[in-house]
Order: C-alpha cells, then sequence, then structure tokens
C-alpha cells in the first residue's frame, strides 16, 4: 500500500522552499505577489500576438513587459525548452500547451542545491538575481489546494528529456511518501513545487530575500 503525503510530513523534508528571480523585481513582487506569468500578463493587460509569443512560445531571451500604471516587469526566458526535444518528451500535450501549462503556475525549489544549480546554469551565471526563501508551512498551509509537485524539472528539455505531460504535476496530497528505512528521505524526491496562478501577500510567508549570483550572496535585500 502506497501512504501519500500530507502537508506535516512534507514540511518536515523541505522546511523551506525557494523561488529566484528577476533582480530588480522585489518592490513589484511585495505589492502585487508572487505572478505566474499569465497573472502578470493578466495583470499588465497584454493580449493578441503580444502574449501568445510571450505564453504559448518559447522565449529565446527575457521579455520586458510595460503598462502605464504598473510600469516595467521581466519575463524571464525558458531557453531550456527547446520545441524539438519538447515533441521528443511530451506524452499527451503540444509544446504550445506545455509552455501554457507552466506559464500558468509559479515555481519553487525544494532544497537550496537546486537554487545553486540554477544560478551555475550558463544562461543565469553571469547575472545576480533575487531568491526567495518561504516557509513551507506558512506558504502551504494558504496554498494546500493549489500546490501540486513534480519529480522532474519541468522548465528544462535536456538531450534525453525525461517524458512528461498532463500529469507531470501531482496534487500534495497525492505524493507517495514511502522514506527509506536507512536514510529517511523519500524514495519519490520532490523536484518542484508549483502553486497555481500567483501566490498575494508574499510577506507573510517569505523568511528573507538575497541578492545572488552563481559563487554567493551579493547582499540582503529584505527584511533590511
Amino acid at each position: 500500500m502506497i501512504n501519500l503525503m500530507d502537508l506535516e510530513q512534507f514540511c518536515t523534508h523541505y522546511p523551506q522552499l525557494f523561488h529566484m528571480a528577476h533582480v530588480d523585481s522585489w518592490e513589484s513582487i511585495k505589492k502585487h505577489g508572487l505572478l505566474s506569468t499569465t497573472a502578470l500578463l493578466d495583470l499588465f493587460e497584454i493580449s493578441g500576438e503580444d502574449r501568445i509569443k510571450i505564453e504559448s512560445r518559447r522565449r529565446k531571451k527575457c521579455i520586458p513587459i510595460y503598462h502605464q500604471k504598473y510600469g516595467t516587469a521581466v519575463i524571464r526566458d525558458n531557453i531550456p525548452l527547446p520545441e524539438s526535444k519538447l515533441e521528443q518528451a511530451l506524452v499527451d500535450m503540444t509544446p504550445n500547451q506545455w509552455y501554457e501549462l507552466l506559464n500558468s503556475k509559479v515555481f519553487f525549489w525544494p532544497t537550496e542545491k537546486r537554487v545553486r544549480d540554477l544560478l551555475h546554469a550558463r544562461a543565469y551565471r553571469k547575472h545576480s538575481h533575487i531568491v526567495i526563501t518561504l516557509d513551507t508551512r506558512l506558504l502551504l498551509s494558504e496554498q494546500y489546494k493549489n500546490a501540486y509537485l513534480s519529480r522532474i524539472n519541468s522548465g528544462a528539455a535536456p538531450y534525453h528529456p525525461t517524458p512528461r505531460g498532463s500529469d507531470t504535476f501531482v496534487h500534495l496530497s497525492k505524493w507517495p511518501t514511502d522514506e527509506g528505512p536507512k536514510s529517511h528521505k523519500l524514495k519519490n524526491p520532490v523536484a518542484e513545487v508549483a502553486i497555481n496562478y500567483s501566490v498575494q501577500n508574499i510577506t507573510k510567508v517569505t523568511v528573507r530575500v538575497e541578492e545572488m549570483r552563481d559563487g554567493g550572496k551579493t547582499r540582503f535585500i529584505w527584511p533590511s
């Protein structure tokens, strides 16, 4: 019989979650929440072909968007998701549908190692970013019904990409919690945590915000 995850068990294994964002984005995040690409496009009232290019296709570079009221925001690239590789990996979706699925979610890393790996990635290592550290229990107490887990890095399709599709994201309550008898680590470790659409009132669940780049921390941003 497979034992299924509950909130307390998940928080024990992953007491903190991590989100990496554009270096200049914290003030906007404090004000509007941590938004998925879809939520950000809604806020900035982006529609038509401009929206399709951002939300439904591969972004080969970061894309700035502008709104008269909200100013400028930067939407990250999705360079590690080439369409040709996605086509090999997708089971029951098209590449456009996969891009749209990812863009509808806010993503968190469950370990600091995964943050460091992302900071070290070729596309990001030369630049500074902000890393938001969140209290898992506080975040998921508010977002439990919207919390989904993945075994893979859904935003990357390497040379031999892992199969993926509509069942890649599993609700936290349906995640197996079996542990190794000696290591007490999960037999099904979590690669990503995804929250649907947005996380509001972000400072209530945030532990700290730091500017970082490959090689280490640059400075504390919040609390200052």
